[in-house]
């Protein structure tokens, strides 16, 4: 009777050069994870906003470098990115942020950055109201960071044309108020060596089309062609007190 042999197996070898791909991306993986780590900057999400903008030192009036670890908790200062007449505040908070994923008012979803320095503290969020488009001038500002009241966040950003608040422990969120969409955030990259502060870019919903479109003719009168230039490679930081000269108070 004659015998039958079983074909034999087939090679695996050929599968060995995509195991090792695959292998290799996910080391890839890996390390650009621990880069976002250490740089505290998020990876974005499927479908997320994020902007390009210059990488821009943060500077005092002096031209210095600020200092990360200098700044104390509750304080708040003030630097115009990512354009020359469009500003941002930069908020010390009192602990730890931690990154939150928000919707813009288009709905699309972005991850709003932790803090950033050594205590990853260190917020920064465009100071244009997202719904009338308010902002700090350096004669008068409605709004601004003030204390948080009842079950608020210690700190909050109140803008009083339109009485819409922000937290901005949460990415800047809208906590009440007719804003349609947290403010955009601005990204920031902390130099632990030199401790120094970077402005790198923004997420979420921006209004500076909007902002340089109502109020054009104001900000060639106050800065000429210069209110749309980019920010340069460093942007100066001051404290609220000196950015603009009155702060409207208004009721909580």
């Amino acid at each position: 009777m004659p015998q039958h042999h079983e074909p034999p197996a087939p090679s695996l070898d050929h599968d060995e050069p995509a195991d090792d791909a695959r292998r290799s991306l996910m080391q890839q993986a890996a390390c650009v994870a621990g880069a976002w780590a250490a740089s505290g900057l998020l990876p974005t999400v499927a479908g997320e906003v994020r902007q390009s903008h210059p990488r821009s030192l943060l500077v005092d009036a002096n031209g210095q470098p600020i200092s990360a670890k200098a700044l104390r908790p509750g304080e708040t200062l003030l630097f115009n990115y990512p354009f020359a007449a469009s500003p941002v505040f930069l908020i010390a908070m009192d602990g730890e942020v931690r990154d939150v994923e928000l919707l813009t008012e288009a709905k699309q979803r972005y991850a709003a950055p932790g803090g950033a320095g050594p205590k990853r503290n260190l917020v920064a969020f465009s100071a244009i109201c997202a719904h009338k488009l308010m902002y700090p001038t350096p004669a008068l500002s409605f709004i601004g960071v003030r204390k948080g009241i009842g079950n608020e966040p210690a700190q909050v950003i109140h803008c009083c044309g339109d009485n819409s608040r922000y937290d901005p422990a949460r990415g800047a969120a809208v906590m009440s108020g007719p804003a349609p969409q947290p403010l955009a955030a601005v990204l920031l990259e902390w130099d632990a060596q030199r401790d120094q502060l970077h402005a790198v870019g923004t997420r979420g919903g921006e209004k500076f089309g909007e902002f340089f479109e109502k109020y054009a003719f104001k900000l060639e009168m106050e800065m000429g062609r210069r209110a749309r230039e980019t920010a340069g490679a460093t942007c100066v930081t001051r404290p609220a007190s000196a950015y603009s000269r009155q702060w409207q108070s208004c009721p909580a």
